[in-house]
């Protein structure tokens, strides 16, 4: 793959793997300030096709210069992700971002309950995203409603999910496999699946590893782009 100057102006689509503990746009105010200052540029776009939470890791698409107007189209894509669900309690955020605010019984949790249950998940359906996201209702981020404690009644969006498979039981942790369409949130899936269950859950871990036939395996550590842009192996300013 060419990295140059054109190329990037011009436009390029770009498979990052993000790990834990940046947000996307982090990521890409990075890889923007790399290109700028390796091809001494006043300006260049770049944007992500689909945001990850802080705490997911896994599979980002950017895209540069005249590219950023695919990005609609590759957000439309169906994804799939792997992660953990913690069964047994709840946070106001549906993940690790906040503290755990009940404990329920998983005692009369099984196997096929869990295998089960699953298959309510399938198909179009109607889905609550999480208080704690970035999306907008009347003119306001939802987590800005959340850290005001205001409350406010959340808008369903319809979503699709056609791969909901529990993989591995290691209970209070469920690992899991869903392939979904745009919008979903896994961590309201997370809270809904511990509803139906009547145990509770929030989500442990997420990692994405496709966006339509994008692999996680083909992207690069932001420290690999890094050096890549920098030309020299192994110099990461």
């Amino acid at each position: 793959m060419d990295y140059n100057k054109n190329s990037f102006i011009e436009g390029k689509m770009l498979l990052i793997n993000k790990p834990v503990g940046w947000t996307s746009f982090q990521i890409v105010n990075k890889v923007r300030w790399l290109i700028k200052s390796q091809y001494d540029l006043k300006k260049i776009k770049v944007g992500h096709a689909g945001t990850l939470d802080p705490l997911a890791e896994g599979l980002l698409i950017l895209c540069t210069g005249k590219w950023t107007k695919k990005i609609d189209e590759f957000q439309g894509q169906d994804k799939v992700y792997s992660g953990i669900f913690h069964l047994g309690a709840t946070t106001p955020s549906f993940d690790l971002e906040t503290e755990i605010n009940s404990r329920q019984s998983i005692e009369h949790i099984d196997k096929n309950i869990l295998l089960e249950s699953t298959n309510k998940f399938i198909g179009d359906q109607f889905q609550v995203p999480p208080i704690y996201s970035a999306i907008k209702q009347n003119g306001k981020k939802l987590y800005e409603y959340a850290r005001n404690g205001e409350t406010i009644e959340l808008k369903k969006r319809k979503i699709n999910i056609s791969e909901f498979k529990i993989t591995k039981i290691e209970l209070p942790k469920v690992h899991f496999k869903v392939k979904c369409g745009k919008g979903t949130y896994i961590r309201s899936l997370a809270n809904d699946y511990g509803l139906e269950l009547k145990s509770g859950a929030y989500l442990y871990k997420l990692k994405r590893e496709r966006i339509g036939g994008f692999n996680i395996k083909d992207a690069l550590s932001i420290v690999e782009f890094e050096k890549i842009i920098n030309k020299k192996l192994g110099q990461v300013f």
